[in-house]
């Protein structure tokens, strides 16, 4: 008792396959399979992804003077 047997595994089995056949049944095992391969490569695609660049200009403030600037146009020094 409290255990299940190779007949309770069995029984379950068969059950299994008159439910779902044998054919349905493969077909979900090969979508589990293209799932977990389409998982993987994603996690591999992250991995090797480049950082995205802001579609707007970064703005930053020149301490010294006051001022909010461009820092993609801003080229000179304020001195």
């Amino acid at each position: 008792m409290g255990g299940a047997s190779i007949w309770h595994w069995i029984v379950v089995g068969l059950i299994v396959v008159l439910l779902f056949g044998r054919g349905k049944i493969s077909d979900m095992m090969g979508d589990v399979a293209k799932g977990i391969k389409a998982f993987k490569k994603g996690m591999a695609d992250d991995d090797t992804a480049k950082p995205v660049q802001p579609s707007e200009p970064v703005r930053t403030i020149d301490h010294q003077a006051g001022t909010q600037t461009n820092a993609t146009t801003t080229d000179h020094k304020v001195g």
